[in-house]
């Protein structure tokens, strides 16, 4: 048995018996109000959104009038980083608060292969504190039963298993056969010729309605403006003096996912639910350069790097984190952070209780109220396959295919390399991604 499996075991077992206690002192129907219970939690992420693709991170040719909203009532990060520039190991990070490393997939999910289950997940963490918990989305962190969400800690489950599906089919058509990949829970399910992100839409009001009275968790990861590029066409014809790819394929995609945001925020705000709701949005990673993405038409803005790549492009993605009467609002915070940091920073804003396996995220409770608070990461680490990355302060260290050594205070798009001009700073941080990578492989 793994040393993990057990620490997962142990963790449901004693949350899920606190659970009942809290569950029953609550009488969640009773609560109606919000006034004594614990905050809902709404967390959405994007698939493939460029690092600057936002009106409110200065994309002036993009119409993102609810991702602008969310900003206005809520905090927006300019240095929040993912814990890969690919799916399954960003995913992995967001959902066990750990490197992808350290949970144990480092590389994409497919078939059998996916997050370990010894690994306890954020939906366990929620579901043990008495939500209720769904995602409608999608999920890329195996397919098989046992890694399936339902499994991991999930109520509720509607969307897809792979990387990607056709909006309209439900097909994956990028690897091997051609195969249907919609499903309810744990049986394939059929909509054909229904969009998928109104699926997404829909289970998420109906959910919202369901759940009005009781604390829920609701995970939203919408596969736009991942390919292939669907846009609803009401939104391509907004961007007719754009020039492709970026026109007819991602802004008008992009604009469709706001859209689709927008109608979950209305039905938060309509359930007057809104000042006991906590919402986090980001992507996760940055924008896709592929021949599938026909080439591109995302943007990293000053940013050097795309998804694959541990250069900022790849790892640095828009984030926002709202709840109204709770935390600041129309505020900016420069401090790093990171994807892995949400598990602990959800569980300390919701009470939860976190699991005693070591975690490499930190709650970023001290960085939400102030701007003043110090980083809780001094250091950072990302590895792609052959590729790595380290930061520390301001210096960067990248390893792809040579050693690259950036100040990003005084040169943020990592285009001059100064490894030769520095060469003490490259040694230590070369031997410290070294120790962190013998540890969290270990």
């Amino acid at each position: 048995m793994p040393s993990g499996e057990l620490s997962r075991r142990e963790f449901l077992r004693v949350a899920g018996v606190a659970s009942a206690a809290v569950g029953a002192g609550l009488s969640f129907a009773s609560k109606a109000a919000g006034k004594d219970r614990p905050p809902n939690v709404i967390l959405i992420v994007s698939d493939d959104q460029g690092t600057v693709d936002m009106g409110c991170y200065g994309a002036k040719d993009l119409i993102t009038p609810n991702m602008d909203r969310l900003a206005a009532r809520g905090i927006r990060f300019t240095q929040f980083y993912v814990g890969a520039p690919i799916c399954s190991p960003s995913r992995a990070a967001l959902m066990t608060g750990r490197y992808p490393q350290h949970a144990g997939l480092a590389t994409n999910a497919y078939g059998d292969r996916g997050l370990p289950t010894d690994q306890v997940t954020l939906a366990d963490v929620m579901k043990a504190a008495g939500y209720r918990t769904a995602i409608f989305g999608k999920w890329h962190l195996g397919e098989t039963l046992p890694l399936s969400p339902n499994a991991r800690g999930f109520d509720e489950f509607l969307g897809f298993k792979v990387g990607c599906i056709d909006n309209y089919s439900h097909f994956f058509y990028w690897h091997g056969p051609n195969r249907h990949d919609l499903w309810l829970n744990e049986e394939e399910h059929w909509e054909p010729g229904v969009y998928f992100p109104d699926i997404v839409v829909r289970e998420a009001t109906r959910f919202l309605e369901e759940n009005r009275d009781r604390p829920f968790f609701l995970y939203l990861p919408f596969n736009l403006p991942h390919y292939p590029l669907q846009p609803e066409r009401r939104f391509v014809k907004l961007y007719s003096q754009m020039q492709d790819p970026r026109r007819k394929r991602y802004a008008a995609f992009l604009t469709t996912l706001d859209d689709k945001l927008g109608t979950i925020l209305k039905k938060v705000d309509d359930l007057g639910l809104t000042e006991n709701t906590l919402v986090i949005y980001f992507s996760d990673h940055g924008h896709s350069t592929e021949e599938r993405a026909f080439g591109g038409g995302g943007s990293a803005g000053p940013y050097r790097g795309h998804k694959f790549t541990v250069w900022e492009g790849g790892i640095r993605v828009p984030a926002i984190v709202s709840w109204p009467g709770h935390l600041p609002e129309g505020e900016v915070r420069d401090q790093l952070v990171a994807s892995m940091d949400l598990m602990p920073t959800i569980a300390d804003l919701c009470g939860a209780r976190l699991p005693s396996v070591s975690l490499d995220g930190r709650s970023l409770r001290r960085v939400l109220e102030s701007p003043d608070a110090p980083t809780p990461h001094p250091v950072m680490h990302w590895a792609a396959g052959k590729r790595w990355a380290v930061r520390r302060g301001k210096w960067k260290l990248v390893f792809d295919k040579e050693l690259f050594l950036a100040d990003l205070e005084a040169d943020p798009s990592e285009s001059v390399n100064l490894a030769s001009k520095f060469p003490d700073v490259v040694r230590d941080l070369k031997h410290e991604h070294e120790r962190w990578l013998a540890e969290v492989t270990r």
